[in-house]
């Protein structure tokens, strides 16, 4: 549900621009002058309980988003409550006085529409993108929970949304590489009490200990309309939202004053090192951390560019030292993190395998002292500034974007506007302000450095370092908590009308498929289009058929080296030039390998956009071939390969796939390949790849943006004229699809605080004619939060932050997939719900159920068209399965047609639990034993590879 690191990109968005647009009220853009500012059209006016409330009109899609930032994250909470602005935010999404159990969700979704909330240090936000009909209901939803909601809550509520929130902790934090770093830093960082010296997430213990008493305190604290803004942006009629927005929020009563936060800038007296022997971790890595200045100080803006000097770009001095010179890592990373009351600048480096971290902080003082020597230059400083201008406008490409950065401003500066006073100041940083804070925040300061290192090798750490007092949580038996319910009314809070009543919302938005068109050019490749003039942005994708199933199984890996080494300058550009000259353009390009293409993606601003296609023209038609930079390649995809071997996810997927699609199967294996593998592959490989597969007649180009087909051609015209066609032949592999029992494979990943279980088998391709039936018919099973596995696992047990079930073909069959990451002690319980929901689904659904599954769907359609990138994944689905250009009216259809015998049929024709593979990767010493009794046709134990394991070979 929550993000808890929630910081949405415009919110820290640092811009530069020669030149803006504005956003005007009817959706349009006009160009201003060079010396013009850019804002975003607004109204702000405050009710008189004190709700501040921001207004901005963007008519371009039928849609409304509705953001309420209020003015609380952890920087909020007591010490020994710790986790609790997190907490509490969950617990708004239970229920309120006239919206019942799950409903939130369950009715935006029934309306089309998609929710969320987040938490973060200094603020949570909750937000709603809906079809405008449905602009009053939602509404109605948020002023419940802000004024109408204290009386719901009971024990057995917040006893669930406990478990939910430790689940997430032990996801994301317990269960990773690296996960406790963000503790250390901040525990060592900050003096104890300061209001960032915890994480959002919480310490476990507080997280069990809180209790009813203070979520009641907390909500009449924070929770008032005088602590909160409401941010409503898209295609509205501003009189009478005005007149919703008085009569839903205004009668709620104005809560305890909450007091402005102080800046709490830190200093240290002197550097703190510690280490951690990481249960997941197969790399070290080293964090240096100084203490810096909170956000719009004009300080923190020229610490930002420091970060980017000192790190991004093959130029930058670490780079130069810790990559090219000393190859102790793949990529040094240097930020600048700038939030509301304090800051801290951050150097993160995640060394090669076997690298003693020592080696990696003598190599970043070497690196300071090449910055100190060759300083800043006009040049980086453009190139830092040139990015902006595109970061921007894909910041505000969606009402949502809109919504968030009027929000953020306003809650931290009182001004929606603020933008402006942003970009003046990010225009003032001079290359001496970088040096300036360089010298003044980080040369010769004391520091936090951390060493986090696998397990048994602390010969990795840097020297003097202390222990860090990390708390891990043991694995113990699940106990279930019984609490009486209490079954009394609840107590409604008086209000002006009757805010049991749903709002009616009209009739839906009916379905507008942008135009588009189509080209074949002479050499064969397809190039599809979309114009779309509401920003002054392209958004382009090339995608060239093949990809890993052309991968020679005994050099596995050599399509995704070929994605990184076409990216390493070209026949007249050095890596660096290439990169820098990318950059300039304030462009994005980039390429990436799938299971069954190459894909090139870029976004660039409308008038860059020809500059941008001729370097992606020499990208493709002029590789450089450089075998230095393959090296590096080489060791980093190795190293990523061998980090992943401890992360339960990707254990999981690797092991899974293998299971179902056997060894002789490419999609068997991960795209990055083995170690084995990728050490084999040579410069040769990658030219014969090269030479065999890339052509035009297995690709297709696609555009989206503020450009005319006439300019899109335009732009391609030579690599019409200079990329010439050649067959290439896609290799097609059987699949044994041939289960007939269900088998449970257990991967043991010691002391793991969560299971990730991942069930299903071989299922049908997408352009199978059952396939988008059946992804409805998944709906309501595993195809939202509001799926029966999900509101079982999660809302009713407590037992994970989330579980789906969902299915992935393409052309080649894919999978049935239900997953989800479990708490370790109810893993046998959790595998047989998801077994017992899948079989009982094959009884049919209420009929409710599939009106509700077909609101959803089709109602949704709304938000489908809003952004480039949204109409970039529409256009390259069309190209790869050859759809009409309407396929999505084919598809409401039959949504719209289905009736409770077919779905049934479905789901009887592409479920059956008693062929399944049964996948747990966790903690085999306490949660293996019990599934030799709760009815699989076989139970395996498997190693990371997905090999038999002999049971006398493995402690249990």
């Amino acid at each position: 549900m929550t993000n808890i690191n929630f910081k949405p990109m415009v919110f820290m968005l640092s811009l530069l621009l020669m030149g803006f647009f504005s956003c005007k009220n009817n959706g349009e853009n006009e160009s201003k002058t060079a010396d013009a500012s850019l804002s975003i059209d607004y109204e702000k006016y405050e009710l008189d309980n004190g709700l501040n409330v921001v207004l901005h009109q963007d008519k371009s899609d039928p849609i409304v988003s509705v953001a309420i930032q209020y003015g609380v994250g952890s920087n909020r909470e007591k010490k020994g409550r710790t986790g609790f602005a997190h907490l509490f935010e969950h617990m708004l999404f239970q229920e309120s006085e006239n919206v019942p159990q799950d409903q939130f969700f369950k009715k935006i979704q029934d309306a089309g529409g998609t929710l969320n909330g987040g938490t973060w240090q200094d603020g949570t936000v909750y937000y709603e993108v809906v079809p405008k009909n449905a602009l009053e209901m939602v509404m109605w939803l948020e002023s419940d929970r802000m004024g109408y909601l204290i009386n719901t809550v009971t024990e057995s509520a917040f006893a669930n949304q406990q478990e939910v929130v430790q689940n997430e902790k032990r996801q994301r934090v317990d269960n990773n590489p690296y996960g406790h770093t963000n503790w250390v830093i901040d525990k060592n960082l900050y003096p104890d009490g300061h209001p960032y010296s915890w994480q959002v997430i919480g310490e476990l213990e507080d997280l069990q200990s809180a209790t009813v008493e203070d979520v009641k305190e907390f909500y009449d604290k924070f929770y008032g309309p005088n602590n909160a803004t409401l941010v409503i942006a898209g295609d509205f009629d501003e009189s009478n939202t005005r007149k919703m927005i008085e009569k839903y929020f205004g009668e709620i009563k104005k809560r305890q004053e909450v007091e402005p936060l102080q800046t709490q800038t830190v200093l240290l007296d002197e550097t703190k090192r510690l280490y951690h022997e990481d249960n997941f971790a197969t790399a070290p890595q080293l964090n240096m951390v100084w203490p810096a200045v909170e956000q719009y100080n004009k300080d923190a803006y020229a610490l930002d560019f420091l970060g980017e000097v000192l790190s991004d770009g093959k130029e930058s001095p670490l780079y130069e030292v810790l990559v090219k010179e000393k190859e102790l890592t793949s990529q040094p990373y240097a930020f600048n993190g700038a939030d509301q009351i304090a800051g801290k600048f951050r150097i993160s480096v995640t060394a090669n395998a076997g690298v003693d971290l020592d080696s990696v902080e003598a190599g970043i003082e070497e690196a300071f002292a090449l910055f100190e020597k060759e300083g800043v230059t006009e040049r980086d400083i453009e190139r830092i500034k040139a990015g902006q201008e595109t970061d921007f406008y894909n910041g505000i490409s969606s009402v949502l974007g809109k919504s968030f950065q009027l929000a953020q401003y306003d809650v931290f500066t009182g001004n929606p506007g603020y933008i402006e006073k942003d970009i003046e100041n990010i225009k003032a940083v001079t290359k001496e302000d970088v040096m300036r804070v360089y010298n003044k925040y980080i040369k010769d300061k004391p520091f936090i450095l951390t060493s986090f290192v696998p397990k048994d090798e602390m010969d990795l750490i840097a020297e003097n370092s202390e222990k860090a007092e990390v708390v891990e949580e043991e694995i113990t038996e699940n106990v279930k908590t019984e609490i009486a319910e209490n079954q009394q009314e609840i107590k409604k809070t008086p209000s002006e009308f009757d805010r049991s009543v749903q709002p009616e919302m009209g009739e839906t938005p009916q379905l507008s498929i942008p135009e588009s068109w189509t080209v074949e050019l002479d050499n064969q490749m397809e190039v599809y289009g979309i114009e779309q003039n509401e920003l002054p942005l392209v958004n382009f994708s090339m995608v060239i058929d093949g990809g890993h199933l052309l991968d020679d199984l005994d050099k596995n890996g050599v399509a995704n080296l070929m994605t990184d080494i076409m990216m390493e300058g070209t026949a007249n550009k050095t890596p660096a030039e290439l990169e820098e000259e990318i950059d300039l353009l304030g462009a994005n390009i980039y390429m990436y390998t799938t299971d069954e293409s190459i894909v090139i993606r870029g976004n660039t601003l409308a008038r860059n956009f020809n500059k941008t296609m001729n370097l992606v023209q020499e990208i493709l038609m002029e590789p450089r071939w450089d075998e230095e930079e393959l090296a590096r390649i080489k060791t980093s995809t190795i190293n990523s390969i061998k980090r992943s071997d401890a992360d339960p996810n990707a254990i999981a997927d690797r092991v899974y796939d293998k299971v179902l699609y056997g060894e002789n199967h490419p999609l068997a294996y991960p795209t990055l390949g083995t170690v084995e593998s990728v050490q084999e592959i040579t410069m040769e490989d990658l030219k014969n790849h090269y030479n065999q597969y890339f052509s035009p007649s297995v690709a297709r180009f696609h555009v989206v943006g503020d450009v005319s087909e006439s300019e899109a051609l335009a732009a391609v015209e030579g690599l019409k004229e200079n990329w010439k066609a050649k067959e290439v032949t896609i290799p097609e592999f059987e699949i044994k699809n041939e289960r007939d029992k269900a088998s449970l494979y257990f991967v043991d990943v010691p002391n793991a605080k969560q299971s990730v279980i991942n069930i299903g088998y071989i299922a049908i391709p997408r352009t199978d004619e059952d396939f988008f039936p059946a992804e409805v018919m998944n709906y309501k099973l595993g195809g939202s939060f509001s799926g029966n596995v999900n509101l079982i696992l999660r809302e009713e047990k407590g037992y994970t932050y989330g579980a789906r079930s969902g299915f992935s073909g393409t052309k080649i069959p894919g999978t049935f997939t239900a997953s989800s990451s479990v708490r370790t002690n109810t893993t046998g319980e959790s595998v047989e719900i998801f077994r017992d929901e899948i079989a009982k689904y094959k009884d049919g659904i209420t009929k409710e159920d599939l009106e509700f599954t077909k609101n959803a769907l089709i109602k949704s359609n709304a938000r489908r068209f809003e952004t480039q990138g949204s109409l970039l994944g529409m256009l390259q689905e069309m190209s790869a399965y050859d759809l009409d250009p309407k396929y999505i009216e084919n598809e409401e259809e039959i949504i719209g047609g289905m009736t409770l015998e077919q779905h049934k049929e479905l789901a009887n024709k592409y479920l059956d639990e008693s062929k399944m593979a049964y996948l747990v990767v966790g903690d085999a010493s306490t949660q293996f034993q019990q599934f030799r009794e709760i009815g699989f046709d076989e139970v395996k134990l498997l190693n990371k590879e997905g090999e038999e394991v002999k049971l006398s070979d493995v402690k249990l």
